[in-house]
């Protein structure tokens, strides 16, 4: 099963995600209507669909349910506000991926143990998603952040549009997930460092974030990045302003525990022929390890991604090197991580 699976693709059993418990479930149908769990951590508890996936087939998310007849959204898509037009039919198609790349966030979150409410449950500090369009062209929308909104251009989840727009940029990397864990730096900024005690280390790791932002945008379009910013920066953009070097340290560091998570799930191993091959047998939960054995584990995975991708003749899928002044950035973000989720 994938993370995105409605049906068992073997047996045809209808599948959901269970955000109580964090896993994909499979559901048999009671006389009434609504779904009885299989899954071991919630035995023969009753669920059903989220309004999106019984009606619009655009997630895979269920809801508690006390009683038949309702037609509740689910935790991930009562975050949405707004949603592109449906009266254009590929915008269907973009909706869908938008939301599937947000589910994955919001499952990160929760594996981290950083908690998320919508605005509705938290009007001041909440968390609201905006799926904008803009003309023909995609122009005229921002995807971006600005207090606890999150807004997306869907021509984002157009892959030509975004392969375009990656490669007019000289970015290594852009996908819909990528977006979505870099604006979630920035709510998470404004949430756990911003006019707290870790405004001062973060300062000392990142820069001064009151340095004039509107400066700093025009400048790193007109002159582009310093001489030798890989030094210090995991990115291009990063170089830009301390807000937007955290957003990609913090969207990095995403990248890293839930792939790894991933591979510890699949059950996944190195275990070479050569013995200067790198190997991976560290099956600890990414949410149970110090910092320094995910980065121990990260360079192995990393370098038979990108090998197996070369196999196939495609691109490396990590496009990036993490030099040490980046690793101690990586550092500071998983000890703020850590410390939010102990509280």
């Amino acid at each position: 099963m994938f993370f995105e699976n409605t049906h068992c693709e073997n047996c045809g059993t209808r599948l959901g995600y269970v955000p109580e418990i964090n896993q994909i479930s499979a559901f048999d149908e009671t006389d009434d209507g609504r779904w009885r769990s299989l899954h071991p951590l919630a035995k023969d508890a009753l669920y059903q669909p989220c309004h999106n996936y019984a009606i619009e087939n655009i997630c895979n998310w269920v809801v508690p349910a006390p009683e038949a007849g309702t037609d509740p959204l689910c935790r991930s898509c009562q975050l949405t506000s707004t949603i592109p037009n449906l009266a254009i039919p590929e915008n269907r198609l973009y909706w869908y991926r938008i939301e599937a790349a947000k589910r994955r966030l919001l499952y990160t979150f929760a594996e981290l143990g950083l908690t998320v409410k919508s605005r509705q449950e938290d009007p001041e500090r909440g968390l609201e998603f905006q799926f904008l369009e803009g003309d023909a062209q995609g122009h005229g929308v921002m995807t971006g952040h600005n207090d606890g909104i999150i807004t997306l251009n869907i021509a984002e989840a157009d892959d030509a549009h975004r392969e375009k727009t990656r490669s007019s940029l000289h970015e290594p990397y852009r996908t819909l997930l990528g977006h979505f864990r870099h604006e979630s730096g920035h709510y998470f900024f404004d949430r756990l460092i911003a006019d707290t005690a870790r405004i001062a280390p973060f300062r000392t790791a990142f820069g001064d974030e009151q340095a004039d932002y509107g400066a700093a945008l025009d400048r790193h379009y007109q002159a582009g990045p310093p001489a030798q910013w890989e030094d210090n920066f995991v990115s291009a953009y990063a170089t830009m302003h301390p807000w937007e070097d955290w957003a990609e340290t913090w969207a990095h560091y995403l990248h890293i525990v839930d792939t790894l998570d991933t591979a510890v799930s699949c059950g996944l191993v190195l275990v070479p022929d050569s013995p200067h091959e790198p190997t991976l047998t560290d099956q600890t939960p990414v949410e149970e390890t110090t910092f320094d054995n995910l980065m121990k584990r990260w360079f192995p995975l990393t370098y038979v991604l990108n090998s197996l991708n070369r196999s196939l003749g495609m691109p490396d899928g990590y496009p990036f090197t993490l030099p040490p002044a980046v690793i101690d950035k990586l550092r500071f973000v998983h000890r703020v991580v850590a410390a939010a989720a102990k509280r």
